[in-house]
């Protein structure tokens, strides 16, 4: 049976205060390393194919060795899984796909005493549409309160037959669905920005305010260390919900004043949110996933009264371009300064292809640019198997696709699943050490070449040189820290610049995003060299095409 919602406090037996990361670095989250784990795909535990918390909490001490900072888990809330969890059906259980709150807790704990610390997936834009509070707005039909947590509209038409505007869903159609009445006659619509099976909230409801100020402190209360803000932007709707009368097709990343994302009234949630992170020890932080028409729109989500950090979406879809490349980097860094907040870099999520695919030349440049990210000042963002090397999968069977996306016909390429197949942790076995149980997505037979087995202990892997990039980034507080860079004069398709600290120690970093070598002399000191991405080149003469390289100066 399950437990209502408002009775649900920590697992039983759990003591009252969790235990925190003990760390002496003020404000971590300003240069902290973050591994994104999405769970199904990480470690299968239990053997049946899927990935689980028990497979994530043995799998720590890899991550500690990695050296990376925090852990951030995608969604592993009760849901139907009509969207990998981003439908929830229930913001305080554990899906029994992946365990159970014993095992959250656990996680959280063993992830504490190894020094990491844990953000949590939250989706607070939409709820699956088995949620409680959705499944009654259906059944007391028109006119329940409960529908004014969610959107519910008449139709247009002589009969209400048409959507109530014209949004589209980010997954293709009408973001409109009509629903039925209690005695089946067609109904009421109700707003859908991603799948029929998200609806959205309202989020002019009190009730859904006062819902996730508890949903917080229940994760807060369990010890996690923040929060990734899902559709971060997209809470706040335009009020009347107008129509958007624009022609063309919605993208995430533009500049289109949308009437349904980056709304002024998101704002006011976030303060709130900042009002209940500032109250639990450890800085307990906020990250939002907005994706907006610029930095400096993004800028205004993290402003000192509300979160501490955006993913850098604009950086992100940056191609491999030195030109390019320094302009974001300027443009990040300096809409950031005004409100005091760090600049993130991040190559791969769960949502976009691999950067060793998308970047193109393969697993070269996509060395070079990890040290480049890796450099600059801020935190960054690590997506699980990107330390491997690992490409994008393009060749999966059409029967084991399971992104919504590849299922709607709006130009969607369905390639969500290719990032999100399961990690190869062992040369052999039936999921190359994933579990003893298969993969719920089939892995390529080469990547037994990839595998955390294989690399480990490979000087020229790709996986000593995360490692190698993360202890220097430690030693060398050179990198991540600060606001800004200095850049040096360098060749057209050459980036270079220098990192300085305060007591005098720098690190300059050069990135050659061409194809031929390019000469630098006068950039470089000589004998200085910490990391090089190719490990064809021993740093003297030419730099080589996509290949980066930190000297300490």
């Amino acid at each position: 049976m399950t437990q209502h919602l408002a009775d649900r406090t920590r697992p039983a037996g759990a003591p009252a205060e969790a235990p925190t990361v003990t760390d002496d670095r003020a404000d971590w989250w300003r240069g902290a390393v973050i591994y994104q784990v999405y769970p199904r795909s990480f470690a299968d535990g239990n053997g049946d194919g899927m990935g689980d918390l028990p497979g994530v909490r043995a799998r720590l001490p890899y991550l500690a060795e990695l050296g990376v900072d925090a852990v951030w888990l995608s969604p592993f809330y009760a849901s139907p899984q009509a969207d990998a969890g981003y439908d929830v059906a229930d913001y305080r259980a554990i899906d029994p796909m992946f365990g159970d709150l014993h095992d959250a807790d656990a996680l959280i704990r063993d992830a504490h005493d190894l020094g990491l610390r844990v953000i949590v997936d939250l989706v607070p834009n939409h709820s699956s549409d088995r949620h409680e509070w959705f499944k009654r707005a259906l059944r007391e039909g028109p006119g329940s309160p409960l529908r004014e947590r969610y959107h519910f509209r008449p139709g247009k038409g002589e009969n209400g037959e048409l959507p109530p505007n014209d949004w589209e869903s980010i997954f293709g159609g009408p973001a409109w669905t009509r629903s039925l009445n209690p005695d089946g006659t067609p109904g009421e619509w109700y707003l859908h920005l991603f799948a029929p099976e998200q609806p959205d909230f309202n989020w002019d409801s009190p009730a859904v305010r006062d819902e996730f100020r508890s949903v917080l402190r229940f994760w807060l209360d369990m010890g996690v260390d923040g929060f990734r803000i899902d559709v971060a932007h997209g809470m706040v709707k335009a009020p009347g919900l107008p129509d958007m009368g624009s022609a063309g097709q919605l993208k995430l990343l533009g500049n289109q004043q949308l009437p349904f994302f980056d709304q002024d009234g998101v704002h006011e949630i976030y303060r709130s949110w900042r009002e209940i992170l500032d109250e639990y020890p450890g800085q307990r932080i906020g990250v939002a996933e907005a994706w907006t028409p610029s930095e400096d729109r993004t800028a205004l989500y993290l402003r000192p009264d509300e979160l501490h950090q955006a993913f850098n979406f604009h950086y992100l879809m940056t191609g491999w371009d030195a030109a390019d490349l320094r302009r974001v980097i300027n443009s990040s860094l300096d809409s950031m300064r005004p409100v005091g907040a760090p600049t993130t870099w991040v190559l791969s999520n769960h949502d976009v292809v691999r950067h060793r695919t998308r970047l193109g030349g393969g697993l070269r440049r996509a060395r070079a640019a990890t040290l480049l990210m890796l450099a600059l000042p801020g935190s960054a963002y690590i997506y699980q198997g990107e330390e491997l090397g690992l490409p994008e999968v393009t060749d999966l069977p059409d029967e084991v696709r399971q992104d919504p996306s590849f299922f709607k016909d709006n130009g969607q390429d369905g390639l969500r699943d290719g990032c999100r197949v399961p990690m190869p942790w062992s040369r052999r076995g039936e999921s190359l050490g994933f579990g003893e149980g298969g993969s719920w997505l089939p892995q390529p037979a080469d990547w037994a070449e990839l595998s955390v087995e294989e690399q480990t202990g490979d000087p020229t892997s790709t996986l000593e040189m995360y490692r190698s990039a993360l202890a220097i980034r430690r030693e060398h507080p050179a990198l991540g820290a600060g606001d800004g860079v200095e850049w040096l004069d360098a060749p057209a398709e050459v980036l270079a610049f220098r990192r300085t600290t305060s007591i005098g120690r720098s690190v300059i970093c050069v990135v050659n995003t061409g194809t031929t070598p390019a000469e630098l002399a006068g950039i470089l000191p000589e004998n200085a060299e910490l990391l090089i991405s190719n490990e064809d080149f021993d740093g003297t003469g030419p730099l080589p095409g996509d290949t980066a390289g930190w000297w300490a100066a």
